[in-house]
Parts: C-alpha cells; sequence; structure tokens
C-alpha cells in the first residue's frame, strides 16, 4: 500500500510517500480503507525521533482515521463491510489502509464529510478526557482553555459549553474571533496582557474550576493564581518548557488545588475504549445535530504532507489540518 513515510528523524522535508506492507486484521479489528487522516503535534514531535510510537504498534505517524470498513475480523460484530467509520489509532493513519480495534470504531454521522470526520478523533478524545474524566468540569463552572484556537483547544470549548459551563481561553490576537464564534465566553490575547489578570477580573477575582494547559512552565504561576478554591489544572503538553523557576507549593495546600498530568497515546487499550464510547454517547448527537462540529482549518492532498507539517508548525492553523487520502 501507499504511505507516508519518515526517511530519517528530522524536519518536514524527511517525509515521502512511499510503500509499505498493508496490515492485517486481527480478530477484534476492522481493515479501513482510509480517506482522510489529520495532523497532531505528535506527528511532527515523532517525526523528529522525540515520540516513538507504543511498543508493537505501526510505525508510522497518524492518530485519526476515517475511511471506510474493506474487511472486520473474525469477532467482530458492530460494523461490516462498507461501514463508514472514524478512529482513534496509536499509529499508522498516514497510509491508504489501516487497522482499528473495532470498539474504538466510530461511525460517521450522515451530515459529516470524511475530512470533517478525520478531525474528530484525537482532539475531541482528548478534551473530554481532560474535561470530564480528570477536571470533571461541572454545570455552572468556570473553566479557562489555552490555545483556545488549537484542534483539542476548539473541541474543548464546544464540550464545555455542552456541559453548561462557562468558557474562557487565551489565542492569539487573530484568534481570539473564531474562539468568540465558536461560544467562548470569553477570549484573551494572551500576548498583549498577563491572561492571569484578565481571568480575575472576568471572574470578579473569584477565578475558575478547571484549566486546561499545553504550555506548562511559563504558566504555571498565573494558572495556579487563576484557579478557585478546590480547582482542578489538567496539563496535556510541556510546549513552551517543564520547569518552573519559583512556586510556592502551599498555594495548592490553601486552595485545596489538584494538579493533574496525562497523555492519551500511552494510555491501556481498554481505557481509550471506555473514553471513546463515553464521549461518543455524549457527543455523537450533539454532531448529528449540529449543536457541534469539527473545526477544519485546511485540507491538503496527503502528497503534500511535507507542507502540511510547516503550517502546523508556523501555528498558523484554527482548528484541525487534514490530510486527503487518495
Amino acid at each position: 500500500m501507499k504511505a507516508i513515510l519518515v526517511k530519517e528523524p528530522g524536519g518536514p522535508e524527511q517525509l515521502m510517500l512511499g510503500e509499505y506492507e498493508q496490515p492485517l486484521p486481527k480478530p477484534n479489528e476492522l481493515l479501513v480503507r482510509v480517506r482522510a487522516t489529520a495532523l497532531n503535534r505528535a506527528d511532527t514531535l515523532q517525526r523528529q525521533g522525540k515520540y516513538p510510537p507504543p511498543k508493537g504498534e505501526s510505525p508510522l505517524l497518524g492518530l485519526e482515521i476515517a475511511g471506510e470498513v474493506v474487511e472486520a475480523g473474525i469477532n467482530c460484530t458492530r460494523f461490516k463491510k462498507g461501514d463508514k467509520i472514524m478512529g482513534l489509532l496509536p499509529g499508522g493513519g498516514y497510509a491508504e489502509y489501516a487497522v482499528i480495534h473495532e470498539e474504538m470504531a466510530m461511525a460517521i454521522p450522515d451530515n459529516l464529510s470524511m475530512e470533517e470526520a478525520a478531525a474528530i478523533p484525537e482532539v475531541f478524545l482528548t478534551a473530554w478526557q481532560a474535561i470530564s474524566w480528570l477536571g470533571k468540569l461541572q454545570a455552572g463552572e468556570r473553566i479557562l482553555i489555552h490555545a483556545g484556537a488549537s484542534g483539542v483547544g476548539t473541541a474543548g470549548i464546544q464540550l464545555a459549553r455542552a456541559l453548561k459551563a462557562q468558557v474562557l481561553v487565551t489565542a492569539s490576537e487573530n484568534k481570539v474571533k473564531a474562539c468568540l464564534d465558536l461560544g467562548a465566553h470569553k477570549a484573551i490575547n494572551y500576548k498583549e496582557v498577563p491572561f492571569e489578570d484578565e481571568v480575575l477580573a472576568y471572574t470578579n477575582s473569584e477565578g475558575v474550576d478547571v484549566i486546561v494547559d499545553f504550555i506548562a512552565g511559563p504558566y504555571f504561576n498565573q494558572n495556579i493564581a487563576c484557579l478557585r478554591l478546590d480547582g482542578r489544572m489538567v496539563l496535556l503538553a510541556s510546549l513552551g518548557g517543564g520547569k518552573v523557576e519559583e512556586f510556592d507549593l502551599r498555594q495548592i495546600l490553601v486552595k485545596r488545588l489538584q494538579v493533574i498530568g496525562s497523555t492519551l497515546r500511552s494510555r491501556t487499550r481498554d481505557y481509550q475504549i471506555r473514553l471513546t464510547q463515553d464521549m461518543a454517547a455524549f457527543a455523537m448527537p450533539l454532531f448529528e445535530n449540529g449543536t457541534i462540529k469539527p473545526v477544519v482549518d485546511s485540507v491538503f492532498d496527503w502528497a503534500d504532507v511535507a507542507e502540511a507539517h510547516r503550517y502546523m508548525e508556523a501555528n498558523k492553523n484554527i482548528g484541525k489540518i487534514v490530510l486527503r487520502v487518495s
């Protein structure tokens, strides 16, 4: 089959369209003709040799797919040949064919295209895990989502609104309006002012109940200041660095705070299945009636994958960057 290969660890120029052995479905797996996949930060890190796939999984890039089932394993009962599905993968999405555990697959709603469907699995599952499972966001609470215009950010805004929470986000100036259009109640240009000041001013110095953060070190003190009593902060990445120069741990004690770190790719298959099914039960009816939607910034032909990676690394996108697999 055709697949995107990494010639050697490095920049986007190392990506090439080549040949790779087609996978065979195990008894509980579906073989899928991939029609679209989407970019994630993990793909760029793996391309650089900094984020290897889980042991025993496909070395190909790509954490999510949308396509049609071409073969179902002998133990599969939920899907059959011809069904249109989307889902999260441990790897292998940048290819003509991929295998996915049947319990990880979700039916694509009739109102969504393949490109739109490919923009759902990773970011909506990551956002649901952070907001609902770990952050335990409740109706009437406040949440601050950093990188509000990112894939996870745009998913998180919509899920938090659907949970009837008040949503604050940070974003760069050219992305603030997009976050407000998606339903954020307050969007803060983090390059213009300290977000801590804006959050506390907007909430009458009360702060927020949940924070979802990807930046880590440079944001840590401001995040703690923004959390109210019994607040929860979920760390999903450390894009700004992993060290904090100075911090008073007593703030965590006094405010009874929880600081939770998490990844999704390294979680067990059972955990990922439960998360997929829980998110789908909540969100799929909302996708079907248009209450929430995947946010697609741009669609590249997969032959232009290097250009797509450069675009992501330039932080130009609002929402997901999708590859059309031809």
